[in-house]
């Protein structure tokens, strides 16, 4: 009697359990910490750490806006659905931990990290601020950290799907398959 593999979704989720806490926990930090606009130098003229408050998307798109509840509300809206998507993605996808479905946990838990800011605070609170050479990168946060690797590591196994897949390895010794 065979038993199928115990699935791995608990731990899927768990990865983006930890995202989740480690962007309250850090954000809730420098909110006590920092006040707004204030830097503290990590890597001068290349890395701080910030206190910035950003009520638009991605990169600070659609901060400035004659219409900022409804930008909010719309963020709200379709990171919730894209969140539901991602999360009906790793249910179906969660009998194993592959490249895939650990990228869909990040993305997941950066997802659900800064929309909590959104629907509590009306903000999302960005406190890594990077420059390279004289540009300023948008200040960002753990979330979106999150959001960028999982989409990275999409890309990279989106790349690797054309290569042919490993087989499985089993319990048997190799030359002992049953044919």
């Amino acid at each position: 009697m065979s038993f199928p593999p115990p699935r791995k979704l608990p731990w899927l989720l768990l990865i983006s359990a930890a995202v989740i806490a480690a962007d309250r926990m850090t954000k809730d930090w420098i909110s006590v910490h920092l006040r707004i606009g204030q830097v503290i130098p990590v890597i001068p003229h290349v890395l701080g750490i910030s206190h910035w408050l950003n009520q638009g998307a991605a990169f600070s798109m659609f901060a400035d806006t004659a219409s900022p509840n409804t930008v909010r509300w719309g963020l709200i809206a379709f990171t919730l659905l894209a969140a539901v998507v991602v999360l009906g993605a790793l249910i179906r996808l969660g009998n194993r931990i592959t490249l895939t479905t650990v990228a869909l946990a990040l993305i997941l838990g950066g997802a659900i990290g800064n929309v909590h800011d959104r629907i509590a605070y009306g903000s999302v609170v960005d406190f890594i601020e990077v420059h390279i050479y004289s540009y300023h990168w948008p200040d960002f946060n753990v979330a979106d950290s999150s959001i960028v690797v999982g989409a990275c590591l999409l890309l990279l196994d989106s790349l690797r799907s054309g290569e042919k897949p490993r087989p499985e390895s089993s319990d048997q010794a190799p030359g002992t398959g049953a044919h």
